[in-house]
């Protein structure tokens, strides 16, 4: 059985009818975002299908980049979490679909916000250094924003600073 049987659109999460699927899923839930600890990685968009049949688990997952330092931590954290109550379980890491940020559902951008992390764009903007300069403001809102640096310290982020609460913060950077 596939959860991709189930009906979702995009940034919902669908809840399975299976009962060992939905325990797969909610097993899938305990497994943060080693970078943004607030946020799961079925919140982030990042688990594209499991598999099940009467001994297998398997799960695709994608990264939310190719070249994300975390990928094999998070392949090991599903394990494990999977494990607990699955004897085999593998993970696929899988590109197609590509990961974007328009997979990561809106309670987990109201957690990255209250993080302290600005959420991606939502919907179509410019994806470069000028749709990057007035992004509001994750601590007080405000788009009188602009870019520092595009290089944060991950891949994802940037550092943006705020003329109203003179404050620095960052954001995740938006991915299509």
């Amino acid at each position: 059985m596939s959860s991709s049987d189930e009906s979702k659109s995009a940034g919902e999460v669908s809840r399975p009818r299976n009962k060992r699927l939905r325990a797969i899923w909610q097993s899938l839930e305990s497994v943060t975002d080693p970078e943004i600890p607030v946020i799961n990685i079925v919140e982030m968009g990042m688990i594209n299908d499991v598999r099940i049949d009467e001994e297998h688990v398997t799960v695709d997952m994608t990264p939310t980049f190719a070249g994300c330092p975390a990928l094999e931590f998070i392949r090991s954290e599903i394990r494990a979490a999977v494990s607990a109550f699955e004897k085999d379980v593998k993970v696929n890491v899988v590109f197609d679909p590509p990961w974007s940020t328009d997979r990561i559902t809106e309670p987990a951008r109201q957690k990255l916000k209250s993080f302290g992390l600005a959420p991606p764009t939502a919907g179509d903007c410019a994806i470069n250094q000028e749709g990057m300069q007035h992004v509001p403001c994750p601590l007080c809102d405000s788009t009188n924003t602009s870019l520092e640096s595009i290089f944060g310290p991950t891949l994802c982020r940037s550092i943006h600073y705020c003329h109203k609460c003179l404050q620095s913060f960052e954001h995740f950077k938006t991915i299509r």
